[in-house]
């Protein structure tokens, strides 16, 4: 099923958004839910799961742990609680695995400021974690997706790749002969690993326009959400976009994960393309615990940057808001 093929599916669902306490549901593709609870406060919900990417099954749990807390950074939020989601098989694989997936997340959660207090856990034949994460938010500083702005200048506080790099990693692992070394995971699980809170707090803080996280559908396909609940267009600089070291030279020696080719053939159709083919395909490469893609005013960024550098937080800035609604320009 493609990216379309499920928004269609989606679109059928009934929509509550507006309606009650609920702020935010499935209208704008955002990252999590948002339920006013009390005057200006709000809860914040989000859940993520996935199979293994790593063969470490405490960075495995990390990772996916670092992965759903990003949605609730994204929003603007302070997570607070979260319940495990796992899926593992009993019969194939000893238990402690599943303990150190757990522990993985758990201690991810921790570092992040929340308790994982119970969950669900089903037999099945692929290791499958993640986690439902709440998180709480004042309603006046909420950050969505669908508010950027003509004009907004726009910010990625992670490298991308890393769905290449991990493509190319699994090839190794599967075939006898491999004609180069594979690519060593140390960069990209240290940046897979890495919470988004830093830049959340700093975004916050500074009061930007609109974020999301850059995830399954990489850096266009979200863009084009940012774009489509904007009512804005959006140009890329592909030299400005930050790359982990050796995703293009994998990438030309043929590795695309699936979720990328996906992505390349969705997306292609809202791509005014004045780039490579291989930088689109970098650009829709399908991450996981990707960064912030944060939206400011121009007036607001030099404040972005210097709380983001004061914190520690690398970014990088990738273009701006500009052009037909709903599209992306790609440029060289």
């Amino acid at each position: 099923m493609g990216q379309d093929d499920l928004r269609s599916v989606l679109s059928k669902l009934p929509s509550n958004e507006g309606v009650g306490d609920l702020i935010v549901g499935t209208s704008t593709s955002d990252d999590a839910a948002v339920l006013r609870i009390n005057g200006d406060q709000a809860i914040v919900q989000t859940v993520d799961f996935f199979t293994p990417i790593v063969d470490d099954p405490f960075l495995f749990g990390s990772i996916a742990a670092a992965n759903s807390v990003s949605d609730v950074y994204a929003m603007g939020a302070t997570p607070i609680l979260g319940l495990a989601i796992a899926a593992f098989p009993t019969g194939k694989l000893p238990l402690e695995v599943l303990h150190l997936i757990l522990h993985g997340g758990v201690e991810k959660a921790a570092e992040a400021g929340f308790p994982v207090a119970g969950g669900h856990t089903i037999i099945d034949d692929i290791p499958k974690y993640g986690l439902a994460v709440t998180g709480t938010v004042s309603i006046e500083k909420l950050v969505r997706n669908s508010t950027a702005r003509d004009g907004d200048l726009l910010y990625l506080t992670k490298p991308i790749g890393n769905g290449i790099l991990i493509s190319a990693y699994r090839a190794a692992g599967a075939r006898r002969f491999f004609r180069r070394e594979p690519p060593v995971l140390d960069e990209a699980i240290d940046w897979m690993t890495r919470l988004n809170r830093g830049a959340a707090e700093a975004m916050v803080a500074i009061g930007v326009s609109a974020a999301t996280d850059v995830t399954g559908y990489g850096l266009v396909g979200h863009l084009l959400e940012m774009c489509e609940g904007s009512g804005v267009g959006a140009e890329i600089r592909a030299s400005a976009v930050p790359v982990l070291a050796g995703a293009r030279e994998h990438l030309r020696r043929g590795f695309r994960p699936s979720g990328t080719r996906r992505n390349v053939d969705t997306f292609r159709r809202r791509v005014h393309l004045s780039a490579s083919e291989e930088e689109l395909t970098l650009m829709c490469d399908a991450q996981t615990s990707g960064g912030l893609l944060i939206a400011v005013s121009p007036d607001r960024a030099p404040a972005l940057e210097a709380r983001m550098r004061e914190g520690g937080v690398f970014y990088a800035t990738i273009g701006m808001m500009s052009g037909p609604s709903g599209t992306v320009s790609l440029i060289a």
